[in-house]
């Protein structure tokens, strides 16, 4: 299995979430229960690689992955973006691109950093890298270390990017049970900002990740002097969870809305709501299950009036084929969530991809963020090898697909491929491609053309910002 903020892990930690997933895949593929109608798709799979879209969804782009980003496991993972620039993650380090001309991005520095799965995210001069596997030390020339060894490392590593060509490592903060994913969360003053961060567990036979993990990992960065980062809390989400539910803790992902003063883990098992009036001591409102659809809850978005909440689910951790007419079209899917004023969560709705992939196509909810669409709920998101959707959610119990971009299956010797993310940026959706790089898609729609007007000077999905 892959580890990610989009894939997952394949060490013992995630094993009962895994399980689970394999449990609800099953018998959905046994039901017969139907998938959304795919009419609005051409008929058949695609070819091997071959490229369809939707009329209004058109590729500007591409960027390959290359050296030293090129070997078999060089897989690319999660994006942020400030500026004119993009930073990539990538298992083997990150890559920053120059997209001051999306039509024509180049890569300005490819940074060889390995650790899974290097999620980033940025903030004025700093780039924050996620490592969530035991390196044998905490520098970028580390190997795969023991998780059963004294000295293995994970967790943070802070870079210096004012010079986007020439990033410069900085620091490292080893977290409890490493970093799976992290969310940046601004301090009272622009002097500070903390990372929340995510990570599966507990491992009895470790020494960064015995149990119990029933926590976050919440680390202060003071902006002037990012060497003293360090962690400062570890909060407790699920203490009151029953007996036998302990196998798998911690959380997937964490989205936080600052404005609102919020926060949505997706947490495997459950989906919870919190209080971050106060960032260092966030307050357990709600947790919500949907033992009947959700196996692995894998990240969360907010709209962008923190009325609703989006919960997705990752069954079969990133690697499984879940968009088949055999499987359920509420199972691998999103819920959407509208929020009350009690701040409780309500169940409104499910959306799936309504385009049918075949069995060789891991193909399943993944990371994705909003269109800044004013006035309706529009999400684009990446599924996968079942590409990037951008969907309508205005309609909570009711949500469409009304854009798409979409590769055939990868050759036979590959297993694992497609849009880990998919983000739109000042005017342009651009997708993390696993195996091929950096998309960059242009949307031409009259329902979502209001967002090329809103400009932002940085993005990380995790971290919500009022448009």
């Amino acid at each position: 299995m892959i580890r990610g903020h989009g894939g997952d892990v394949s060490r013992p930690r995630l094993k009962a979430a895994l399980v689970a997933s394999v449990l609800l895949l099953a018998p959905a593929c046994a039901s017969g229960e139907p998938a959304p109608s795919p009419a609005a798709a051409p008929t058949g799979i695609p070819a091997q690689d071959e490229i369809r879209h939707s009329p209004n969804m058109t590729l500007v782009a591409n960027v390959p992955l290359a050296a030293p980003f090129d070997g078999p496991d060089d897989w690319g993972t999660d994006m942020a973006f400030q500026g004119r620039y993009a930073f990539v993650g990538n298992y083997g380090g990150f890559t920053v691109h120059d997209i001051g001309d999306p039509q024509h991005p180049k890569a300005v520095a490819r940074v060889e950093c390995p650790g899974g799965q290097n999620d980033v995210s940025v903030s004025g001069d700093l780039l924050f890298l996620s490592v969530d596997e035991p390196r044998t030390d905490d520098t970028c020339a580390s190997d795969a270390g023991d998780p059963a060894a004294a000295g293995a490392w994970e967790g943070i590593r802070v870079f210096d990017i004012s010079d986007k060509a020439h990033p410069r490592y900085l620091k490292s903060v080893r977290t409890e049970c490493g970093s799976h994913t992290h969310a940046v969360v601004p301090g009272r003053d622009a002097g500070t900002v903390y990372l929340y961060v995510s990570s599966p567990g507990p491992e009895p036979d470790t020494t960064n990740c015995r149990p119990p993990h029933q926590n976050i990992s919440i680390v202060e960065v003071p902006v002037a002097d990012p060497g003293k980062a360090r962690v400062v809390a570890k909060p407790e989400l699920f203490a009151g969870r029953p007996a036998g539910e302990e196998e798998t803790g911690g959380c997937h992902d964490i989205t936080v809305y600052p404005d609102k003063h919020l926060a949505a883990g997706a947490c495997f098992g459950d989906g919870v709501l919190l209080d971050i009036s106060d960032p260092v001591h966030p307050t357990l409102l709600q947790t919500v299950r949907d033992e009947k659809n959700f196996s692995i809850w894998h990240s969360a978005t907010f709209n962008n009036e923190g009325t609703k909440v989006v919960f997705s689910d990752e069954m079969g951790g990133g690697m499984a084929a879940t968009c088949l007419p055999s499987v359920s079209a509420t199972k691998g899917a999103d819920a959407i969530y509208t929020l009350t004023p009690e701040r409780r969560l309500v169940r409104q709705g499910y959306f799936k991809i309504p385009r049918v992939q075949s069995a060789e196509e891991n193909c399943v909810a993944h990371n994705g963020a909003l269109v800044p669409v004013p006035g309706r709920d529009v999400m684009v998101q990446g599924w996968y090898m079942g590409g990037v959707s951008v969907w309508d959610f205005t309609d909570s119990a009711h949500p469409r697909e009304i854009a798409y971009f979409e590769r055939g299956p990868l050759p036979p010797d590959l297993h694992l491929g497609g849009s880990w993310s998919a983000y739109y940026y000042n005017g342009y959706i651009y997708s993390s491609d696993i195996t091929k790089g950096l998309d960059v898609l242009r949307l031409d729609d009259r329902r979502t053309d209001p967002a090329k007007a809103v400009r932002l000077k940085e993005l990380n999905a995790q971290s919500q910002h009022a448009y």
